[in-house]
């Protein structure tokens, strides 16, 4: 449970001032022999309390409440009452069977291609969308999520669990095979995501969670998507989207269109979604420099490139309610 050292502190003054109080209503005295200086003092003593008391009142209404989960003496909660994305420091990881489950996780996470082939049908790592490890702000991060899941997801129509959070990734993002629910690689990364989350209240959405927010409501121009693709895009990702590459099949920029990219089920596939990432995080390290428009005509340009197509995914939404850039 978290303590609060203002609220103590505020306490204790307003004890002390009603205690003054009533030593000073005790003192007075409507007697005749009572000294003019005594009237004095008194009248000034009583001055004072009600200074006292009308600063408790201020202090009173800045404290949080007793069950204010995202009060801090720490003042690590946002301006917006919400718990910030940090990246914890790896050297925090315990050395246990959880610790090592953890290093597991992360490790999955940034190298998803080379440690998951029987899982993973192109050349994509986790981090190619969660970036900073799973721990940036506006990217997906990861922090959290295990106590914010299980949720009702539209596009299944059900409850989904985290794992069948995660297992969406690998068929759709990874265009691969889901993991055994029960199996270690499964539990490595749910111990990471949950490593992450660590010191974070439970069941409360991060500030920057998912990615920032676009208009939906612009429609797009694929000419000018393709223009500024161009311009801005194929110095990391290729001229057709396809990424580059070391010796190793390892990516130095991946591939968003092609074979080896993510399939046409991927919620990255969807213009508005998209978009969403690269105006918040595109051209890589120019995060917010492009317009919702430019975002918008550029994501409804890539995504539409050829890649793998996704399986069954005329069942996604099955209640009707699927959004408008939806592939089919």
């Amino acid at each position: 449970m978290k303590t609060f050292p203002r609220a103590k502190s505020s306490s204790f003054l307003i004890a002390t001032i009603f205690a003054i109080s009533a030593a000073s209503v005790t003192g007075c005295s409507d007697s005749n022999e009572v000294k003019a200086v005594d009237r004095v003092e008194e009248a000034a003593a009583i001055a004072r309390v009600k200074d006292l008391q009308a600063y408790a009142d201020t202090l009173k209404g800045s404290m949080p409440a007793a069950n204010d989960t995202t009060a801090s003496a720490g003042g690590d909660a946002t301006a917006a009452g919400k718990p910030s994305i940090k990246m914890p420091d790896e050297s925090t990881i315990p050395d246990d069977e959880y610790g090592a489950a953890v290093r597991r996780g992360l490790l999955i996470a940034t190298n998803t291609y080379k440690e998951m082939p029987d899982n993973v049908g192109n050349q994509l790592n986790c981090t190619s969308c969660h970036l900073g490890k799973g721990s940036e702000a506006y990217a997906a991060p990861w922090n959290n999520m295990p106590s914010i899941y299980p949720i009702y997801r539209t596009r299944a129509g059900r409850v989904n669990t985290i794992q069948e959070r995660i297992n969406g990734c690998f068929e759709r993002s990874m265009n691969g095979k889901a993991l055994d629910l029960a199996s270690d690689d499964m539990n490595a990364m749910v111990s990471y995501m949950s490593w992450l989350s660590q010191d974070m209240p439970f069941g409360v959405s991060p500030e920057g969670r998912g990615f920032v927010k676009v208009d939906k409501n612009l429609e797009p121009n694929t000419d000018n998507g393709k223009k500024l693709f161009a311009e801005k895009c194929t110095v990391c990702h290729g001229v057709e989207g396809e990424g580059q590459y070391n010796d190793d099949g390892t990516y130095i920029y991946p591939a968003v269109a092609g074979d080896k990219s993510f399939n046409d089920g991927a919620g990255m596939a969807r213009t508005y979604t998209a978009a969403a990432f690269i105006k918040g995080k595109m051209p890589f390290g120019q995060g917010n420099s492009l317009t919702d428009q430019e975002a918008v005509d550029i994501a409804a340009y890539f995504t539409h490139l050829p890649r793998p197509v996704k399986a069954n995914k005329d069942k996604d939404w099955p209640n009707g309610d699927a959004p408008k850039d939806v592939r089919r």
